[in-house]
């Protein structure tokens, strides 16, 4: 807690929201699930205006600017498009399984934001070990998932949805990872914490834990070049191949939900969370978590889909090792006192070190194989 307590004496400004606010324990309860809610599906809504439209100029086409000024209303009409569409069940699917699929999809990606400050203090619980917390519930989703690919009784839904599960196991190690690097150096695994104690951004800090932290996120959320649960060249559109209408719907709403939560997690950990100057609190962290997006949907107009094997070789043999790499280092400079007393030396260093391991291990160490594939 030594930077913690460090930092808290040099940053009074920054005024913490009472626990109970805005009075008790279910005012409080109730003001910020509805917040959570609202912000979620805004944001949703938001994001996927600006994916459409961002990859539309990287790709040189307009996007959509029909449905309302700007196309600003089309997030608005493909929901409705897709509330009006037929629910269709295959005949020889598990029809508890396939419904209940994209609730437990759905309801961690929601949950995620209960421990995600929206400002010092502003948040729907500030759990000690928040992180903690975000690690092991975004995990559940792939449960979902999987009922998708097995209920829908689809080998190739099936074939999306173990492919999902492999990238998940997979990915997570480097992403745990990347965060304890962070820990070690805020002191806490509470995220208002982190926050508090970020007196300049993890991510100069911690460069490496940053590209592994949103590298390994990307994959477990089937972004590209990582979507390959979503290959429509290989096994059509995945796990979610046999839903249609609403229950199609959440599975999209969950896939950018995800990205949100992802998006705000690195803005949390690596970005300074709501910190900044002049703007409100919340103001930034949602100008940060659109930063952070913009960022996932340049790398999907820009990097081609990798193959799977490709994919797990990423993780186990590029990833894996500099996670490991980066937590040794960080726990030295810990012990060393660094983040307190040389931190403009850490920031060097640390840099120095991430230019090296990205060009010494891609070159010498690791490489994806991109040779003639045989279909």
């Amino acid at each position: 807690m030594m930077i913690v307590d460090f930092i808290a004496t040099g940053q009074g400004h920054f005024q913490a929201i009472p626990p109970d606010w805005p009075g008790g324990f279910w005012w409080h309860w109730l003001f910020f699930t509805v917040v959570v809610i609202g912000f979620v599906l805004t944001m949703v809504m938001g994001v996927i205006y600006i994916e459409r439209r961002g990859m539309g100029r990287m790709q040189s086409r307009l996007g959509p600017n029909r449905t309302g000024p700007f196309g600003l209303l089309q997030p608005v009409a493909d929901a409705v498009k897709v509330l009006l569409k037929e629910n269709i069940v295959p005949a020889a699917a598990d029809k508890l399984v396939h419904w209940l699929a994209p609730v437990v999809a759905f309801a961690p990606a929601l949950m995620i934001f209960a421990v995600i400050p929206f400002s010092n203090g502003a948040l729907l619980a500030d759990l000690n070990i928040g992180i903690l917390y975000i690690v092991a519930i975004s995990s559940v989703s792939t449960v979902g998932v999987f009922m998708a690919g097995w209920g829908s009784s689809n080998k190739y839904s099936l074939l999306g949805a173990m492919r999902n599960v492999a990238a998940v196991v997979s990915y997570e190690i480097p992403l745990v990872l990347a965060i304890v690097g962070v820990v070690l150096i805020a002191g806490s695994l509470s995220m208002n914490q982190i926050v508090v104690a970020q007196n300049i951004p993890f991510i100069l800090l911690q460069p490496l834990g940053f590209l592994l932290f949103f590298a390994a996120g990307c994959a477990e959320i089937n972004r590209s070049p990582f979507d390959l649960m979503e290959a429509d060249s290989e096994i059509v559109a995945g796990f979610h191949t046999e839903y249609s209408g609403m229950k199609f719907a959440m599975f999209y709403l969950v896939e950018y939900a995800e990205a949100v939560a992802i998006s705000a997690i690195i803005c949390t950990l690596f970005l300074g969370g709501w910190k900044g100057p002049l703007l409100p609190p919340w103001l930034w962290f949602i100008i940060k978590v659109m930063l952070v997006f913009f960022a996932m949907v340049w790398t999907r107009t820009t990097l081609p889909r990798i193959r799977i094997d490709q994919l797990m070789a990423f993780a186990w043999k590029f990833l894996f090792p500099m996670a490991i790499i980066n937590l040794f280092i960080t726990a030295l400079q810990v012990l060393a006192g660094w983040p307190t007393q040389l931190m403009w030396a850490m920031i060097i260093v640390n840099f120095a070190v991430t230019a090296f391991m990205v060009l010494i291990w891609s070159r010498f160490f690791f490489r994806l194989g991109w040779g003639r594939i045989e279909v």
